[in-house]
């Protein structure tokens, strides 16, 4: 886990608040998003200095 990652316990009160079901385009795994969202806002980076991880 990185710093900026969601730990396990995070995440295990996180993910029961997600949609579970969805229609058209399928899901991304949805902790990979959030810590992505995390990272941008607490580097306050813009967002071309995004990673590609």
């Amino acid at each position: 886990m990185r710093r900026h990652e969601l730990s396990d316990q995070e995440w295990s009160i996180t993910e029961p608040h997600l949609p579970q079901n969805s229609r058209g385009v399928e899901r991304v795994h949805d902790r990979r998003v959030i810590n992505g969202m995390l990272w941008r806002f607490r580097t306050g980076c813009s967002s071309s200095d995004i990673p590609d991880r």
